[in-house]
């Protein structure tokens, strides 16, 4: 079974861009022992989130023999008490589950990328030796119910003194996820370790 994951991010037709972020995602499903398990995903960068719940659904429709297609995208907003994936992109995103489609083939990272990135703090600090800003990223004690803007917000900040290394989305959000530890990010995130052992178990 060849698993496609259609994840949020990269930039459509960049080679550059394109080929950064598939490195990144596959540094981290390794870190996660999912090549230890045979069971590595391919990522496919499909830009705007939009873009990326139409290749998804794009991919179950074709339904090809021996491929299981995945989502991977930001929930952008809060996950509303009780909702499902797909009940949460139906009121965020006005997405459809498409036909076919598993039950558990959808997945969030909530609220988003960032906040991942936000919870591996000691790999933050590592990563930006010499002109991290501590005191500018707030020690959040429910991580997943921060707004993405918040997150972003205070990691700019943190980073405004590391010059062309101050975060942004692109090439330093690439090299963060090939550092930030996998089980740290599991361990903080239900959505995250949901999506790990469906990977684990495919």
């Amino acid at each position: 079974m060849k698993i496609r994951i259609y994840i949020e991010g990269g930039v459509q037709h960049n080679r550059a861009q394109d080929a950064a972020f598939r490195e990144a995602w596959t540094v981290f499903f390794k870190e996660a022992g999912l090549e230890a398990l045979r069971k590595m995903p391919r990522p496919i960068p499909c830009g705007g989130r939009n873009h990326t719940i139409r290749d998804y659904c794009n991919a179950v429709r074709l339904d090809e023999p021996g491929v299981l297609p995945l989502l991977l995208v930001d929930s952008e907003h809060l996950v509303k008490s009780g909702h499902d994936v797909w009940q949460h992109l139906a009121s965020s995103a006005n997405a459809k589950k498409p036909k076919g489609a598993g039950a558990k083939d959808a997945f969030l990272m909530i609220t988003c990328m960032e906040s991942w990135f936000v919870a591996d703090r000691e790999k933050l600090k590592a990563f930006f030796k010499g002109c991290w800003n501590d005191k500018a990223l707030p020690k959040w004690p429910d991580l997943h119910k921060v707004e993405p803007k918040k997150v972003l917000e205070a990691l700019v900040k943190a980073t405004a003194n590391c010059g062309d290394r101050q975060y942004a989305k692109g090439k330093v959000s690439f090299d963060l996820l090939k550092v930030i530890d996998p089980a740290v990010v599991e361990k903080t995130f239900p959505s995250a370790k949901a999506l790990l052992d469906r990977l684990r178990n495919a």
